[in-house]
């Protein structure tokens, strides 16, 4: 059988969530980095392996690094970024060493995935990641001030942002200032507002089109040496999917996703294809998209968002959003079947759920949450193929 090759995130030894809690799950691998290597630095061998060796030791794999971080001086082609462009190109050639076949990164500006409550209630008692378009406005005008951050808006918004900012209580702006502000994934470390004010402030001057442009050319320097390596590379694509903060945001769409894989042609350049991030605009046809791109695609994200006029959106349930999740995994299988391959997959964003709720983890990677993520697309993938209706 041409399954998927089903994984969950791990963000290592520390994290609440254990390897025996992974391999319990179904699973048969992980997805995990080198959370403790600051940015920009290189990954040895030697910090690679004894990884590795923890993980086969608990009797699973690791195929898929997630992520090996692209550092702000290289998005902006600043201070350092020649140094840790050497770096990645030598981290790429160790992990292929290594035996790692896959290493996702993002282009995403200063911060990394945003939501305005990582722990909103549903009515069953459960928790979940949500994204409050009026409460974001409210951060980044009263809370963050941001400079210049009114002309960005219409007038309307921002009046209906003051409105709400006036009608909490310092203790709710506190929640939405905290979950805004939280650090990398795997860091403990959340930003502080003269931080993130200083970061926005080094992208002066770049737009969109530059911010492609020094992307364009990372993957020009360090794509051949991926590929000589025997290594894929992933890129996630932004979440939310359009800017925020003033920043551009350059990996949100379809026509985004076409340009970087004809800028840099070559089977080592490819997509994390994350149903999530690209389902929270309603101009992403999903399985479109995986049928456009299907040689590209080197690692799967299955979640599923619901998302409003408002622009608004929540992780759903990994077969209830806006995403046809059946649709999807039919056009997997099918492009497994076309490859020959067994694509890396994992569920993502499950909600905190049951004995979980006692527990502190990263907002969206409990336990329980995703394994009930992960049995049910496991349910759709094998009814899928025992029907051969793919």
């Amino acid at each position: 059988m041409m399954l998927m090759h089903q994984t969950m995130r791990w963000y290592g030894p520390h994290d609440t969530v254990s390897l025996s809690d992974i391999r319990q799950s179904g699973a048969t691998g992980v997805v995990t980095a080198l959370h403790q290597v600051p940015v920009g630095e290189l990954w040895t061998i030697e910090a690679i392996e004894e990884r590795k060796q923890l993980v086969e030791a608990a009797g699973l794999t690791w195929t898929v690094v997630e992520s090996l971080p692209v550092s702000d001086d290289i998005k902006r082609q600043s201070g350092d970024f020649q140094r840790h462009i050497r770096h990645y190109q030598e981290s790429l050639r160790n992990l292929g060493a290594c035996g790692i076949r896959v290493v996702t990164y993002n282009f995403m500006p200063v911060l990394d995935w945003l939501r305005t409550d990582v722990y909103y209630p549903l009515p069953d008692g459960s928790t979940m990641l949500y994204f409050n378009r009026l409460d974001f406005l409210v951060f980044d005008l009263f809370l963050l001030k941001r400079p210049g951050a009114e002309s960005e808006y219409p007038a309307d918004a921002v009046n209906k942002a003051r409105t709400r900012y006036e009608s909490m209580s310092e203790a709710a702006q506190r929640y939405l200032f905290t979950n805004m502000m939280l650090g990398l994934p795997g860091s403990d470390d959340a930003f502080t507002a003269a931080q993130v004010l200083s970061e926005l402030d080094k992208y002066q001057g770049i737009d969109a089109k530059k911010l492609k442009d020094h992307l364009f050319y990372f993957l020009r320097e360090v794509v051949p040496v991926a590929e000589a390596a025997g290594v894929k590379m992933a890129i996630h694509p932004d979440d939310p999917p359009y800017p925020v903060l003033g920043l551009p945001r350059i990996m949100s769409t379809e026509a985004d996703a076409a340009d970087l894989l004809q800028a840099v042609p070559s089977p080592a350049n490819g997509l994390c294809f994350c149903t999530g991030s690209f389902g929270a605009r309603p101009d992403n046809d999903i399985p479109a998209m995986l049928k456009r791109f299907g040689d590209s695609i080197h690692f799967l994200h299955l979640r599923n968002t619901r998302r409003d006029a408002e622009g608004n959106f929540y992780e759903a349930d990994h077969l209830d959003g806006d995403t046809d999740m059946v649709a999807v995994i039919r056009e997997v299988l099918a492009i497994q079947k076309r490859r020959g391959i067994s694509l890396p997959m994992r569920p993502d964003h499950g909600h905190q759920m049951l004995d979980d709720l006692k527990k502190k983890t990263y907002p969206g990677y409990s336990a329980i949450g995703r394994l009930k993520g992960l049995a049910e697309l496991r349910g759709v993938e094998y009814a899928i193929h025992r029907a051969a209706i793919y």
